[in-house]
């Protein structure tokens, strides 16, 4: 297939890149910096201006499916506005250039804790990710207003760490997910794993779910 990653040099996104060309897609990686991307046969870099819904749907014409894994970054002063700018750009440059196929990478504030309570709402969420994890919830919430696309949106457990990729995790959707432990986590690389599944194999459209051991 062919995948446009946005955001493929993050913590998230380079995940997702080795993933789909190990798994032998053609990936158009656009970024920020395509200095950071080592070279491979299947892989094209292309920088842009994700905040532009043009520049986006130029990006990523073409494509069977667009992944986003865009994140302004945690230290930005202003995450909480730049993530919905850059969201909003996203959903709306990928309508215009006529994919249908749109997943993002979400984030694990979202889920419930208890039934209706979530995680980020709870007292004790950590400040320094409080305007990152309301941006990634209101993200989610105006992908449910578009009816048009076959969105998918994979929450991470709480805990979402370099690791190994065991391919041994379950499925949810709006619940986090916990271990026999009481612990919710996941490793980037089986989160990679469930992603490019979702690609391939579309189980989730146009609904959130989420990955944990």
């Amino acid at each position: 297939m062919k995948i446009a990653l946005i955001g493929a040099t993050g913590f998230v996104g380079s995940a997702i890149l080795k993933e789909a060309l190990d798994r032998g897609h053609e990936v158009a990686a656009i970024v920020r910096n395509p200095d950071k991307l080592i070279p491979h046969a299947k892989l094209q870099t292309k920088k842009g201006d994700v905040y532009n819904e043009d520049e986006v749907a130029r990006l990523v014409a073409g494509s069977d499916a667009v992944i986003s894994a865009f994140n302004p970054g945690w230290s930005n002063p202003d995450i909480y506005n730049h993530q919905i700018k850059g969201a909003r750009a996203i959903i709306d440059g990928v309508k215009k250039a006529g994919v249908k196929r749109l997943l993002f990478v979400g984030g694990a504030g979202s889920l419930e804790v208890k039934p209706g309570i979530q995680s980020v709402d709870l007292p004790g969420f950590p400040a320094e990710y409080k305007q990152g994890a309301l941006a990634t919830r209101d993200t989610l919430n105006m992908l449910h207003e578009e009816a048009s696309l076959e969105w998918s949106f994979l929450s991470p457990s709480a805990d979402l760490s370099p690791g190994q990729r065991t391919g041994k995790f379950c499925l949810g959707t709006d619940q986090l997910l916990v271990d026999a432990q009481g612990e919710s986590r996941i490793s980037i690389e089986d989160y990679a794993l469930a992603m490019i599944d979702e690609v391939e194999n579309p189980k989730h459209i146009r609904r959130r779910f989420t990955v944990g051991y």
